[in-house]
């Protein structure tokens, strides 16, 4: 259970059992893992995104950038790992589904902000 012992306790105090906190425990690794998993799907139907990320050197309100691949990892409540882009890649950690066609990550050093990714302009 990856819940910490504060939590446990409070959700116990407002009456779930052990098995209960199990299920949701269980349940929230489960959703972990299918966003990972629809994430990455994402990523792999598109060779171009655009995304809402402020860069210094695009002319762009909303740059363009060349997919190779993002790698995820999971591990009870947490999602981290690696988005390639064709010339750099970022540290991920964390992402959402925000639409079908719309996804955000949290982009570790040299970003370190949540940006949003679509497979065209019009979607930010």
């Amino acid at each position: 259970m990856h819940f910490d012992q504060r939590t446990q306790r409070a959700l116990r105090d407002v009456g779930l059992e052990t098995d209960e906190l199990q299920a949701a425990s269980e349940s929230v690794v489960d959703a972990v893992e299918a966003d990972a998993a629809a994430l990455e799907a994402f990523f792999d139907a598109h060779d171009v995104v655009h995304s809402d990320m402020d860069m210094a050197h695009s002319a762009s309100e909303h740059p363009e950038h060349a997919v190779e691949r993002l790698d995820l990892t999971t591990h009870a409540n947490e999602m981290r790992g690696w988005l390639r882009f064709d010339s750099w890649g970022a540290f991920v950690e964390n992402g959402r589904i925000l639409d079908d066609d719309l996804v955000e990550l949290t982009l570790g050093p040299t970003i370190h902000d949540r940006v949003r990714f679509a497979p065209d302009r019009e979607t930010l």
